[in-house]
């Protein structure tokens, strides 16, 4: 086994929103998360991370690509596969069209001849789409429990016709654990673990703050005991201390049990403090990919930068005489010709950027 747990290989999520019109709300991104570490997605509202996070766990289906989970394929996208068939069928009918119109001998033979090599290109494309189905439609339930998620707002996310103890034991349930005494015990233990009490699990949501539900939340996704968990901005709808109190439990959790996390957020002073990996989106793309250390005291993408200058400094003199923040304006990139791609422009640091780029990047560097 690799030490990467999760692979996320050219991932689009797309959506029909009018008859001709598509939202590309992730558009091509590739990432590799390690085991037991904290990789985090960061960008502004509607960038795409809960998006990715969503697709990642199936929610959605996929657009395209390929999401490896544990090296075994959980999700494929037949948009490209799809592209290549409508494509190859242009291609050959404008070469058969050419063979008609002239004045080649056994022209008949020929066309046969280009008909019988276009179709059998275009079935193995249409293997690979039966394949990709195959995947989607037969998924490892053992595999796929061991892939959790916490979402953002934690009392939209729990039932409120539920106790506790339903919400957190459902997953077990829904594994085909019957025993109660077992159910009981395990959801006690998921409660202490998350910093409640026993007696909690026969409340309903509603009783309960917002820290409260949140550490529920956390429950439920513990209960099936998962090797890796998405936490969709598990802290956004929070207060201050109560941020810090369920980042230190997320962190605690995560030395004790050595579950890797994919951190969705938009705070990037909590990124800091707790992520090892980084990659930042700007509309539904990875811009900036890299340690924390070099994303934070080394970013290149003027995206990156922008967003860095707008962390608050807890110094009011300093934010009134030189606190300044930077705009990013997307007009600064000309792609009409030489388009840009991921490269690594030095070990642990990615950049989404196109060759004239690339050389005032490796100026900057």
């Amino acid at each position: 086994m690799s030490d990467v747990i999760l692979k996320v290989d050219n991932l689009k999520q797309h959506f029909k929103i009018g008859p001709k019109m598509v939202l590309k709300a992730v558009d091509g991104i590739s990432f590799e998360v390690k085991k037991g570490e904290v990789f985090s997605l960061v960008g502004e509202s509607g960038c795409g991370k809960t998006t990715t996070g969503r697709s990642l766990i199936n929610l959605y289906e996929i657009t395209d690509g390929n999401v490896y989970f544990k090296d075994q394929l959980i999700s494929a996208g037949n948009q490209s596969n799809l592209e290549k068939i409508k494509s190859l069928k242009s291609l050959y009918k404008n070469e058969i069209n050419k063979i008609k119109e002239s004045d080649a001998s056994e022209k008949e033979e020929k066309i046969a001849a280009l008909k019988l090599e276009r179709n059998e290109k275009i079935k193995a494309i249409r293997a690979e789409i039966r394949s990709g189905h195959k995947s989607n439609n037969n998924r490892d339930k053992d595999l796929m429990k061991k892939m959790q998620m916490i979402f953002q707002d934690p009392i939209a996310s729990l039932n409120p016709r539920m106790t506790v103890k339903e919400i957190i034991a459902e997953g077990l349930r829904i594994d085909g654990e019957k025993d109660k005494d077992v159910i009981t015990k395990k959801v006690n233990d998921a409660l202490n673990r998350v910093g409640l009490l026993p007696e909690h699990a026969n409340r309903y949501p509603h009783e309960f703050s917002g820290g409260q539900r949140q550490r529920i939340g956390i429950a439920r996704a513990l209960i099936v005991e998962p090797d890796f968990i998405i936490a969709d901005e598990p802290i956004s709808a929070l207060d201050i201390s109560i941020q810090a109190q369920v980042i230190n439990l997320l962190n605690d959790l995560r030395d004790e049990l050595g579950i890797t996390i994919l951190f969705i957020a938009h705070d990037l002073s909590v990124v800091k403090y707790f992520s090892d990996r980084v990659a930042v989106m700007y509309a539904g793309k990875i811009v900036e990919m890299g340690d924390k250390s070099e994303i934070f005291d080394n970013p290149l993408h003027p995206y990156t930068k922008s967003l860095l200058s707008a962390i608050p400094v807890p110094d009011p003199l300093y934010e009134k005489t030189k606190g300044k923040r930077l705009v990013y304006n997307p007009a600064v990139h000309d792609y009409s010709v030489d388009k840009p791609k991921m490269v690594q422009i030095k070990e642990n640091h990615f950049i989404y950027a196109n060759e004239q780029e690339l050389e005032q990047y490796r100026k900057m560097i």
